[in-house]
């Protein structure tokens, strides 16, 4: 088999010098714009973080598309649809309390459990959350294209690991957020507390992806 071609910038033996490092660096640099710019408090910089996850899930089908098949895996049409129901069922509940807990409106202002989706779309635009989230997606596009594809780990990978990837990120990061905001909001969400928060994300954040390059 030929060997993968290398993208040029991003040397395996420099994982923090990857320009996919720096640009995730500078998305989650944008929340801080927010907060002390726009006077964010704790709910919208919650929320952004959990649309962050819909997008990493989103770019996790597309690996599960191009991923090598194993022959222990399972056919790519079981897998596929599999993690979309599980991750979009763990993704739900994960919105549902971000609204109940942070909310202005509470778990209403949602909707119901089923209205997560347009509530976190009418309040992502109330808060001006549109670029924010388009510079996250762009970080995500860009680490999938680099590192996925011109990098070569689909051929390093199997669905099975592909389709476990996004969840010791998202747990690990998401149960760290969700206490540290719950402990800011207690206090009246300090503008300190909320850039701290971010410099939390930022740090998890990067050792997530620094790991999960390096394994693959």
């Amino acid at each position: 088999m030929v060997e993968a071609r290398r993208w040029p910038l991003e040397p395996a033996q420099t994982p923090w010098k990857r320009p996919s490092v720096w640009l995730l660096v500078a998305a989650n640099l944008v929340p801080v714009y927010g907060v002390l710019a726009l006077g964010w408090e704790i709910f919208p910089l919650v929320l952004l973080f959990w649309i962050e996850n819909v997008v990493v899930g989103a770019f996790n089908v597309l690996r599960l598309l191009v991923a090598q098949r194993e022959e222990s895996d399972p056919p790519r049409l079981f897998i596929v649809p599999f993690f979309v129901f599980h991750y979009g069922i763990f993704t739900l509940v994960h919105g549902v309390f971000v609204f109940a807990l942070f909310s202005p409106g509470g778990f209403g202002a949602a909707g119901g459990p089923f209205g997560v989706a347009s509530g976190a779309e009418r309040a992502a635009s109330d808060f001006g959350l549109v670029w924010p989230v388009a510079a996250l997606f762009g970080s995500h596009a860009f680490s999938f294209v680099a590192n996925f594809i011109v990098g070569g780990e689909y051929r390093r990978t199997s669905l099975h690991k592909t389709m476990a990837r996004p969840y010791g990120r998202v747990v690990v990061l998401h149960v760290a957020i969700l206490v540290g905001a719950f402990l800011i909001h207690g206090l009246g969400s300090p503008v300190f507390g909320l850039v701290l928060l971010i410099v939390l994300k930022i740090g998890l954040d990067l050792r997530a992806h620094v790991r999960s390059h390096a394994t693959a």
